[in-house]
């Protein structure tokens, strides 16, 4: 029963994205298999509601799929509750392109207003795993953390606003919904918005068409305690958006209302952005999140076995750190797959199952990861020509990106310097072996190189 819901998950996780798969579908209980019903729990009744009204459909097909019959999933609320426990809502509002149908909502004093009223504003399910306490602390991560924190303890008066910049899947989703567990903790009356900034922008939209903006600048300017902002760099090239985000800022900030931005780059260089709205994220603490080292990556793998009731022997979670380095939702997402493989197949866990479970990809990276395809992928990112990398121009445009490829080169690849150095137009090893050096001794100070190099990790083939 348990391997039928396994692979059901795996196959999910394959079609949604990291983000969505962590909130909805990681949270879910496998209650009971029965016939052709599969009844899983959650926490409270919105959740059950969000779930059942999006993601019905795709958990039917999943379960139907890895049990080889039509089968129907049956969502339910866990029926044993605390004595005394918080309101089942979780109050946290966030503007979503897509609207729930009408539930109760939670407002600032514990006050309840119909869905009706508030319909555009649905309130967003947190997902339960992303606390404080789950997140793993890392030489990568540990500024991020400690200043989250902070404000968590601390808001409006700690870091504000407070910028975390960082690749995809590294943890900054996973840290705001810390926060605004800790915040619900700490201070019930909050009114915490949590958003995306394509939410935003969608929420925006319909507000012009249906004449409502000033309820939207409502909602945040004068309904707002604490906004959270995921993916701020999307905001890059879209002129209104950028002014009526310039004004709720100024509206909050000026109101010491905390405000928490994430981006995959740091102010100065997201593209298109409004000079006012770069320095006005300047204000505050910038910090970022690197890809985590290798026994941060460890730590993590133990946590999410421990949390998932998974049996990881050392010599798997060692494997699987050196395997998988880009990031976080990468590393948890091979041992969730790892773990459903032996499920299925009655393994038990050991680094040559791993070898043999992960051998497809390990086979893929290796054929398809080589100094070429490095170096288009480099000149692809720099908005440079091949043959230029390759060439003998020094100028910098051109002397920085291939300074980049022979250091990622040397870092992905087997090839020793002498190969690079053919592969690179027949320049000397002399010059990979300075070119790399270069680049690993700038890497401890530059923040932006730092940001560039991480971004391209997650490119690589493989």
């Amino acid at each position: 029963m348990k391997e039928i819901w396994t692979s059901a998950l795996a196959g999910i996780r394959a079609r949604v994205t990291d983000e969505n798969f962590s909130t909805y579908f990681a949270p879910l209980r496998l209650v009971r298999v029965t016939g052709d019903s599969v009844d899983v729990e959650v926490d409270d009744e919105f959740f059950r509601d969000w779930v059942r009204e999006h993601y019905q459909g795709l958990l039917n097909e999943a379960v139907s799929a890895a049990a080889g019959q039509a089968m129907l999933v049956d969502v339910r609320v866990a029926e044993r509750r605390p004595a005394v426990s918080p309101p089942s809502v979780i109050p946290i509002v966030s503007v979503s392109a897509v609207t729930p149908a009408p539930v109760p909502v939670v407002v600032s004093g514990g006050a309840q207003a119909s869905g009706a009223e508030l319909m555009d504003f649905p309130a967003f399910p947190l997902n339960p795993v992303y606390t404080f306490e789950t997140f793993v602390v890392g030489p990568s991560n540990e500024m991020a953390h400690a200043a989250t924190l902070a404000v968590t303890q601390d808001p409006a008066r700690a870091f504000n606003p407070l910028f975390i910049y960082g690749g995809t899947g590294l943890g900054k989703t996973h840290l705001l919904h810390a926060v605004a567990h800790g915040l619900r903790a700490a201070q019930p009356n909050l009114r915490i918005c949590y958003v995306s900034a394509e939410e935003f922008t969608n929420q925006m939209i319909k507000s012009i068409q249906r004449q409502r903006m000033e309820a939207f600048r409502d909602r945040y300017r004068a309904r707002c305690d604490v906004l959270l902002m995921d993916d701020a760099h999307v905001l890059a090239g879209k002129e209104r958006t950028q002014e009526e985000f310039f004004y709720t800022f100024n509206a909050l900030h000026a109101a010491q209302k905390q405000i928490i931005l994430t981006s995959d780059k740091t102010p100065q260089d997201i593209p298109q952005l409004e000079e006012r709205l770069r320095s006005r994220f300047q204000w505050g603490l910038i910090t970022d999140i690197r890809a985590p080292q290798f026994e941060t990556r460890v730590a993590i793998l133990q946590t999410k076995a421990e949390r998932d009731g998974i049996d990881l022997p050392d010599d798997v979670a060692f494997y699987l750190a050196k395997l998988m380095r880009a990031n976080v939702r990468e590393l948890e997402g091979a041992l969730i797959r790892l773990s459903a493989y032996a499920s299925v197949r009655g393994r038990q866990l050991s680094a040559d199952f791993a070898h043999e479970a992960l051998r497809d990809l390990i086979e893929n990276r290796a054929r398809t990861l080589n100094i070429d395809s490095i170096v288009k992928l480099v000149a692809e990112h720099f908005d440079v020509k091949v043959i230029d990398i390759k060439g003998v121009r020094r100028h910098r445009a051109i002397s920085h990106p291939r300074s980049v490829a022979m250091y990622l080169c040397r870092k992905h690849t087997q090839s020793s310097y002498p190969q690079i150095g053919r592969g690179f137009g027949g320049k000397d090893h002399s010059t990979v072996i300075s070119a790399c050096r270069k680049v690993e001794h700038a890497l401890e100070e530059d923040h932006t190189l730092r940001t560039e190099i991480e971004a391209l990790e997650r490119k690589l083939p493989g």
